[in-house]
């Protein structure tokens, strides 16, 4: 059993899964392989899921008091239905357990988008090409946290106004259309300020955004430079990366785009996902 943890582990590497990812999923699916006593996968029953389903209800933290959350509930069970269809994919199981089953889904907190006037107050307030970049790049782009932290030199396109997104969610590629002048004040960090970095100071000649250090941006350095934007900009609430995201596809979708090209610009797998961020009132925006 631990070798085809190992197998499923490695085959989530090579697909592309975050890091957190490929070691949570193995090690939700060894908890309930010890939980169920299984010794071969193949003679896995669909009672077996129903039963850990049902004592994860009930399973207690390890390092604090209280139940697990429906989130993290979910993540369990995403982490079997992944576990069981490459099983099934690579030959080693005949039949998916968990084929026709459903569980409930866990409510998910609602992020309020931001209002299209407070993301002209952030860009108002920023100082530098550094956080123009980063309000761009979450914002206009839509990346995704890991998305912006992974982002290189070589995937943006200025003159043909197109950012490539190597490695998403799930291994999926994407392309990402820029305006005009999302392409040019993306432009303006990477020569004046980036390339303008000492030569002895630039330690990932990659990475798009450096810290202070000359390496790569990570998502809590990001997210302390929104925190101190966000403060300039005059704006009370807490705002993350993924608030950037968040508003940018719920402002594309009430001004009109439709829910196909919104999924396709999120790179989302499923239309479902993308409807997440749909608002019953429809107004026009002028978009940045």
């Amino acid at each position: 059993m631990t070798t085809t943890l190992q197998q499923f582990k490695d085959y989530l590497y090579q697909v592309g899964y975050s890091e957190s990812t490929v070691n949570m999923l193995p090690a939700c699916v060894k908890e309930f392989m010890e939980h169920q006593q299984v010794t071969d996968i193949v003679h896995i029953s669909q009672e077996q899921v129903r039963a850990f389903y049902d004592w994860l209800q009930t399973r207690p933290l390890r390092k604090r008091p209280g139940a697990l959350s429906e989130m993290m509930i979910s993540h369990y069970m995403y982490a079997l239905r992944t576990f069981f269809s490459w099983a099934e994919h690579t030959g080693q199981i005949d039949y998916n357990p968990l084929s026709g089953m459903k569980f409930t889904r866990a409510r998910q907190n609602r992020r309020e988008p931001l209002k299209p006037e407070e993301t002209q107050q952030l860009f108002a307030a920023a100082a530098t090409l550094k956080e123009t970049a980063l309000l761009h790049i979450f914002y206009s782009c839509g990346l995704r946290r890991t998305e912006g932290e992974a982002l290189n030199t070589g995937d943006i396109h200025y003159k043909l106004q197109l950012l490539y997104v190597r490695e998403g969610k799930g291994a999926r590629r994407r392309v990402v259309p820029l305006t005009e002048r999302v392409s040019r004040e993306l432009e303006a960090y990477y020569v004046k300020e980036r390339s303008g970095t000492t030569a002895r100071h630039v330690k990932d000649s990659e990475a798009f955004i450096l810290n202070k250090a000359g390496t790569r941006m990570k998502g809590s350095q990001y997210n302390r430079l929104l925190k101190a934007l966000t403060s300039k900009a005059a704006i009370t609430k807490q705002i993350t990366l993924h608030h950037l995201r968040h508003s940018i596809a719920t402002h594309l979708l009430q001004s009109g785009m439709s829910m196909e090209y919104v999924r396709d610009f999120l790179g989302h797998r499923f239309l479902e996902t993308t409807q997440v961020y749909a608002k019953p009132k429809s107004e026009q925006l002028k978009l940045l």
